[in-house]
């Protein structure tokens, strides 16, 4: 078991102390108003950690504090490890990313597009062209999520037991199987929809390599880049270290909610959203992006393809707001393009908080985040275990990151 440590001053790094002693307040602040159970905190730049605080409870019943060793649910943050695995595949020759679905995942052949009706009513029609890889990476796929209740297809997901993505009676090959029988929203690579991909991509790692998901993460990236406390189930006395999951209530407090499955190797592997992990291991893989696909001596992406990753793949620089289906219209993704599987900031100005040109990263449902500023030579994450309804802790944490860079 390893712990992210501090190992440089702030004022060495180029960073403002006083500027993150109030990101440290405002966050404590949250955790004292009974918003949040408690948080850790991690600034580094140029790879050195020159701010980590923790504060708060990681289980408010048992009075636990959060440590630098604690475990979080970090849901969809698990998206950019699973776009590293096909990533991985693709450099090695074993698929490529404009190979068509079907020809790793045959269910997926002859996809159709919904054009009218809902339920038995429901009227479809061949899609223009097949589901590429690179449509799933990039979310331009054609599905959904249960959970929106924005187009007749996201009721269909839920009609077949999909509102929350996983049926709890069915593994990774058979939910992807699920997913292949539905319409598309909308011709493949013609919008952006945050969807159910990553599953998908899970599955094709899954057939490609022969392996398991857990098993292909493990091998091909978590071990060679130490990082032995993230998996899908908790291992040998981690049990411990795990943070409750909490959610926001209506009165704007929270309360302890079931979380993912991970204390038994589940039934079901999410590349959407499956993985736990600690802030030491999370910064191993944030410095995996920053340098370019190697860390420590040892190379997992060349830096070519970790750049593909990481800038907007979106049509003729889209953004979220202007390529993606109504529900992601938002003016926060305005300035957002999204690359495979992370968000990249393509205008600065038109962000909900500070950023610069080519930052990337992306969140978790339980209010986890990370980010990669190219320009300042920026990590960042933050880690807590809340789904929210009201609470929106992103835009404040990038202003107050923002505020403590003074070169």
């Amino acid at each position: 078991m390893a712990q992210l440590r501090q190992d440089v001053e702030p004022e060495r790094a180029g960073l403002d102390a006083g500027a993150l002693e109030r990101l440290d307040r405002h966050f404590a602040g949250h955790v004292d108003a009974g918003r949040l159970p408690g948080f850790l905190v991690s600034v580094a730049r140029g790879g050195r950690v020159a701010h980590l605080t923790t504060y708060g409870l990681r289980d408010v019943a048992a009075g636990l504090p959060v440590e630098a060793d604690t475990l979080w649910r970090i849901y969809s943050m698990t998206k950019p490890v699973t776009a590293v695995a096909v990533l991985l595949l693709a450099e090695e020759g074993r698929l490529s990313l404009d190979d068509p679905l079907e020809r790793h995942l045959p269910a997926f052949a002859d996809p159709r597009v919904h054009v009218g009706g809902s339920g038995p009513g429901v009227r479809t029609r061949p899609a223009a062209g097949p589901i590429l890889v690179r449509h799933l990476l990039t979310h331009t796929a054609g599905l959904t999520f249960g959970f929106y209740h924005r187009h007749p297809v996201d009721a269909l997901y839920r009609e077949a037991g999909l509102e929350y993505s996983v049926p709890p009676d069915k593994d990774l090959a058979e939910t992807v199987g699920l997913y292949a029988r539905l319409p598309l929203q909308f011709d493949p690579g013609t919008q952006w929809n945050y969807s159910v991909a990553s599953n998908v991509l899970g599955r094709v790692v899954e057939v490609v390599s022969g392996q398991p998901l857990d098993r292909f993460f493990a091998e091909r990236i978590l071990g060679p880049l130490g990082m032995a406390d993230t998996g899908f189930h908790l291992g040998p006395g981690q049990a411990p270290r795990l943070a409750e999951l909490y959610g926001e209530t209506d009165t704007g407090g929270i309360e302890p909610v079931p979380g993912l499955p991970v204390h038994g190797r589940p039934r079901f592997l999410s590349g959407s959203g499956g993985l736990v992990s600690s802030a030491h291991d999370f910064h191993r893989f944030m410095e995996l992006l920053r340098r370019g696909g190697e860390l420590d001596g040892v190379r997992l992406l060349a830096p070519r393809t970790l750049a593909l990753m990481t800038r907007n793949q979106l049509p003729g620089g889209a953004t979220i707001a202007s390529f993606g289906a109504p529900v992601h219209r938002e003016p926060g993704n305005d300035g957002l393009g999204f690359g495979f599987n992370v968000s990249v900031v393509t205008d600065p100005a038109r962000t909900l908080a500070p950023s610069h040109l080519g930052t990337y990263g992306w969140t978790g449902v339980a209010t986890t985040a990370f980010w990669v500023d190219p320009v300042h030579d920026l990590t960042v994450q933050f880690m807590t275990q809340v789904r929210p309804k009201r609470l929106k802790v992103f835009p404040e944490l990038r202003r107050l990151v923002h505020e403590a860079v003074t070169d």
